[in-house]
């Protein structure tokens, strides 16, 4: 029965919205995030980098307090304001590719997580992890939801239909090319409604954000320990999330790169490589895979097809039988050396929305030695993998809608 909770939410006014919301802080390049800084008073990155007034790279502890006084000067000068009652936030995004995203922001429970009904896929660092707990615990908000899904309902999404005829309070384009629209629902009807739909589920599945959610599991369990009047119902409990139905989750694949053949020629190369696959030379014309447990390669430049010999691999679990796992367990440890595969510097990640273009591009600019092509995981792999009590290996799965921070705020 998970705890999907409306919520109070710090926004931004209407006439300033678009000016404020920004994309993750780490998806800007440097440039892109000093304009924006230098021209754009009312970016969410200015709270996100406090020290750019004082031009000077602020890092750690220091960082996290003055991330608060900027958050704190933001509220102190009405560039946000806060509902006056819990709302569910119905949220639409139209992208520059013409797809769309229909979904709700709440407050989901940390007692879920803890007791897997919210799932995960992937293995969180706890290094990261602690990080990302100091600065909640010093920031007390939080500007970034996690990403949920959910099984397909029928009356969820006739809700989500009947709101979004309605004028939306936020509608504004970014120079991303993406469009997106805000409804702040607060009739009690509908709160209960989804609320009850919600506990109806077995299990909600986290898409991304699993450091995020980790980190907000974290600071929950150690503001309960510090507080000798804990009743749960407290705002550390929860952490905002953006939950969408299955069906409206876009995944797209992370394409791998090496950048040597670890001391084998070509021909060394492929020979290893018929112990496990069958080969197929496609010459110069663009390929990519077809189906699972099928990969494209690119190679001194040419493009090969590798079907994997499934008489010398053993599936016994959903991890095995994941085209990633497969890749790392049969070509990337064995014959190139790749132990590491979040660590190591030889092997780097191409998401699938630049496709096997790209990765041909970089392997022919010499860049890199080799890259790979594989097929999206599915969401039903991934619930699987979850289902088991496994994780992908890292950078499986690049997914889509991502939200705009500081659109709404979950205080705490």
């Amino acid at each position: 029965m998970p705890k999907i909770l409306p919520f109070k939410a710090i926004r931004p006014t209407r006439d300033k919205v678009s000016l404020l919301a920004s994309r993750s802080y780490e998806s800007y390049t440097a440039e892109e995030r000093e304009s924006r800084l230098r021209d754009n008073p009312f970016s969410f990155l200015q709270i996100l980098n406090p020290g750019f007034k004082y031009q000077k790279e602020i890092s750690g502890a220091e960082r996290y307090a003055l991330v608060k006084n900027r958050y704190q000067e933001f509220k102190e000068d009405e560039i946000f304001m806060q509902d006056e009652n819990p709302c569910y936030y119905f949220y639409k995004i139209v992208n520059r590719d013409g797809l769309e995203f229909h979904g709700i922001v709440a407050a989901a429970s940390a007692e879920d997580y803890e007791n897997n009904l919210i799932k995960k896929h992937e293995n969180t660092i706890e290094y990261r992890e602690n990080t990302f707990k100091e600065y909640l615990k010093t920031v007390g908000f939080n500007a970034e939801a996690v990403l949920l899904t959910y099984p397909d309902h029928s009356e969820i999404a006739k809700i989500i239909t009947q709101v979004m005829e309605s004028r939306a309070e936020y509608e504004f384009t970014t120079t991303y090319r993406d469009t997106h629209y805000v409804w702040n629902i607060d009739d009690p009807i509908i709160l209960n409604k989804l609320q009850s739909y919600f506990a109806e589920m077995g299990a909600l599945y986290i898409a991304d954000g699993h450091h995020r959610t980790s980190s907000s599991s974290l600071l929950a369990k150690e503001l309960k320990a510090e507080n000798e009047q804990h009743t749960g119902d407290e705002s550390y409990n929860y952490f905002m999330s953006f939950l969408i139905p299955e069906s409206d989750l876009k995944i797209y694949e992370f394409n791998r790169l090496v950048k040597d053949l670890n001391g084998l020629t070509k021909e060394e190369f492929l020979i290893k490589l018929d112990t496990v696959y069958r080969i197929e030379n496609r010459g110069v014309a663009y390929y990519k895979p077809s189906k699972k447990h099928h990969f494209s390669m690119y190679l001194e430049g040419e493009f090969y097809s590798l079907y994997l010999r499934k008489n010398n691999y053993t599936i016994s679990n959903a991890l095995d039988a994941l085209d990633t796992q497969i890749l790392y367990t049969t070509i990337l440890q064995p014959i190139l050396g790749i132990e590491d595969m979040r660590n190591d510097t030889r092997l780097d990640y191409a998401d699938g929305k630049k496709d096997m273009v790209f990765v041909r591009g970089e392997v022919d600019k010499g860049n890199f030695k080799v890259g790979f092509g594989l097929l999206p995981v599915t969401i039903d792999e991934m619930k699987q993998i979850a289902d088991e009590g496994l994780t992908m290996p890292p950078k499986s799965t690049y997914i889509e809608p991502k939200l705009r921070s500081g659109v709404t705020i979950y205080e705490f």
